[in-house]
């Protein structure tokens, strides 16, 4: 990778946020031209790299020491030594996703996390250097609370909506990831809403506006740090950079996508918007939004055609009852509740690929 100009949009976008790579290939990510900040994950990558031929002895090994123990213990010291591969490859964490298979069960979602927790110990990861992610569901967040409590830090993933952006919030994640996309887009191009300027005009950047609005009033109101929203989902290099125009944290980028922002010539004469250098705090200190985006604050082009105008409140307990009044709003948020739906769905895929993989590979043993 590498542009042939002073400065490619991957450089320039380095300076706004934090970029990370949503891969896991520790090959890819020694030849990156930045040093990404942290690496993502999920169950589509993870079992990606469980079936690539350089982990295949790993794999026998892991099999051979746990087989005792279950697919679900050999699969979670894999992921977290697929990780250490790249913990010096990158400035911040690694980062895995408990089951979604389990993400309406609080109980099996902690015992996850806690056995990620153990193995990252195992593997000599301090808690600094690594972030568990959790599906933003009632149930799971609620798990999520527990772990932040505990000092594991959390980041709420499959994230579409306000409310459960202030749910991750009342659970003390570390990080949100919204996904700018669906998981459907990806693969079918007639739901990716493909604009010119995707900051302006995309469906989901008023959401993110709002979200990134309410998480500055909460920090002002109640002086607690606030999750740091870590955007996701891209399907173009024009996309990842309106996520530094919209004052995302940071953004965490497909291989396909970090190819194209590594070869494009930086023009700031052609960008549709100015990005703003990192702030110190995110928060306490934000940049100010640009005024092209103001009319986002009473706007949502994703909500259904019966809303009434008024945002998710921060004075709702999303946590309550196991997540009930979580559960409540994405039932009314046909948006959220399809999307969420649908993106566990395509990771319980990658879940149960994996599955037969470390089952595959105990019967090997």
């Amino acid at each position: 990778m590498g542009g042939t100009g002073t400065q490619t949009w991957l450089e320039k976008l380095d300076e706004q946020l934090n970029v990370d790579v949503d891969w896991m290939d520790p090959e890819y990510i020694k030849a990156m031209p930045i040093k990404p900040h942290d690496q993502t994950s999920n169950q589509l990558l993870v079992d990606i790299q469980l079936g690539h031929e350089s982990n295949a002895d790993l794999l026998a090994q892991t099999a051979r020491e746990l087989k005792d123990q279950g697919w679900l213990a050999i699969y979670t010291r894999m992921a977290v030594l697929m990780c250490k591969k790249n913990i010096d490859l990158i400035r911040g964490r690694v980062l895995l996703q408990t089951l979604p298979s389990k993400a309406y069960d609080t109980q099996a979602t902690l015992d996850h996390a806690r056995l990620y927790d153990q193995e990252f110990a195992r593997a000599g990861i301090g808690r600094d250097r690594y972030c568990i992610k959790i599906p933003a569901t009632g149930p799971a967040l609620n798990a999520a609370k527990v772990l932040s409590e505990q000092g594991i830090a959390t980041l709420g993933t499959a994230v579409f909506s306000l409310a459960q952006a202030i749910a991750c919030s009342q659970a003390g994640m570390l990080y949100i990831s919204p996904y700018f996309n669906e998981t459907r887009a990806h693969s079918d191009h007639k739901l990716w809403p493909n604009v010119k300027d995707p900051a302006l005009e995309h469906p989901m950047s008023p959401r993110l506006y709002q979200i990134l609005r309410t998480y500055e009033r909460l920090y002002q109101e109640t002086g607690k740090e606030q999750p740091l929203l870590k955007n996701a989902s891209f399907l173009s290099p024009q996309e990842a950079m309106a996520a530094g125009e919209l004052g995302c944290h940071s953004a965490t980028i497909p291989y396909t996508v970090l190819d194209q922002l590594a070869q494009l010539e930086y023009d700031p004469a052609a960008q549709p918007g100015k990005g703003q250098p990192k702030p110190v705090h995110v928060y306490k200190s934000p940049v100010p939004a640009p005024k092209r985006f103001d009319n986002f604050a009473t706007t949502d082009p994703l909500a259904s055609k019966t809303w009434d105008g008024k945002l998710a409140s921060i004075d709702v307990d999303y946590l309550v009852d196991g997540g009930a009044e979580l559960t409540k709003a994405i039932e009314a948020d046909p948006v959220s509740k399809e999307r969420l739906a649908i993106a566990l769905e395509l990771f319980i895929n990658g879940e149960l690929r994996s599955k037969d993989k470390v089952e595959a590979a105990m019967k090997g043993v």
